[in-house]
């Protein structure tokens, strides 16, 4: 009998999983709502049940070993959830609670790692990454600033389990105050809803990333928050490829989709922050959509 992987993505309005084979191919995709308000317990039977509902639909039974991907990080010491933005999934022992439910070992990963472990081997980033030393930065800009680093076919965590975590590196001094404690992280400087604030304080309008984006030849305001985005976004990104200096970098996420970012003017001010005199990495857009965390997931219990 071929090999079946499973994997789910808990996201804070939706749950899916799937069922790939050998050649990470779906067998079968089901989605349900999160439910998130209903709290903790709620949502862990939402896993029970979609999972249940996957197996009967598909007959296969459950297996030893499902991959998932989480909002914030599984602290394995400490046995708890931490930085979720879906709140009562914090200081939970997501993992132990789901394996007590299933009876399977369940396999925790956050869902910046899922991303980017997804595309650097399935999507955009497939074809660089040939070879055992191969390296991956995948990055989520969004609501929030995330990252996550791959090494050949395998996530990479780091002592503290905090690999990649870019969007809590300080980038302004003194700066906005930041969820995590500290100010002027680079999440308050170029995700989403900074960058939605920034328009709004020139302006006193409230308008969405994507009309702001689109406005940038009428707009001096809009053009102003865009091109804040793409100058801090250099500076904070030199830093990352400063250190890690990989084969890719991959930008998901809703500030991803903003096409300057790849431009020769973002490459530009990578370069005057970049100790190399010319950027040799290339910027990727993802392939997968909203499938990469799923698929993520499916690739832990791969890797297990």
């Amino acid at each position: 009998m071929s090999s079946r992987y499973w994997g789910i993505d808990l996201g804070g309005s939706k749950i899916e999983a799937v069922v790939v084979d050998e050649a990470m191919k779906p067998l079968i995709r089901r989605r349900i709502a999160t439910e998130a308000n209903e709290g903790y317990r709620h949502i862990t039977g939402r896993i029970v049940n979609l999972l249940d509902l996957v197996s009967r639909e598909s007959g296969f039974p459950l297996p030893k070993v499902i991959g998932m991907g989480t909002p914030g990080r599984y602290d394995a010491e400490a046995g708890a959830l931490k930085n979720s933005n879906t709140l009562c999934l914090n200081s939970r022992n997501l993992k132990v609670d789901l394996e007590g439910l299933l009876q399977c070992t369940v396999l925790i990963e956050n869902d910046a790692n899922c991303f980017a472990l997804a595309e650097s081997l399935l999507g955009s980033g497939r074809n660089l990454m040939k070879g055992r030393d191969r390296t991956a930065f995948g990055m989520i800009i969004g609501t929030g600033v995330g990252g996550g680093i791959v090494c050949g076919d395998r996530v990479l965590h780091g002592a503290h389990g905090i690999a990649g975590e870019w969007g809590h590196n300080e980038l302004v001094h003194d700066g906005e105050p930041c969820y995590c404690g500290k100010r002027g992280c680079v999440e308050t400087v170029i995700s989403g809803p900074a960058l939605e604030r920034y328009y709004c304080s020139l302006t006193g309008i409230s308008r969405s990333l994507p009309e702001i984006a689109g406005l940038c030849d009428v707009d001096r305001s809009a053009e102003a928050t865009i091109r804040r985005l793409v100058d801090n976004f250099a500076r904070a990104l030199a830093s990352v490829l400063n250190i890690l200096d990989p084969d890719c970098c991959i930008i998901g996420g809703g500030v991803g989709c903003i096409g300057r970012l790849y431009s020769q003017e973002c490459i530009g001010r990578i370069e005057r922050s970049l100790f190399n005199a010319t950027l040799q990495i290339p910027l990727l857009k993802p392939q997968l959509g909203d499938s990469a965390g799923v698929f993520g997931a499916a690739l832990l219990a791969v890797n297990s």
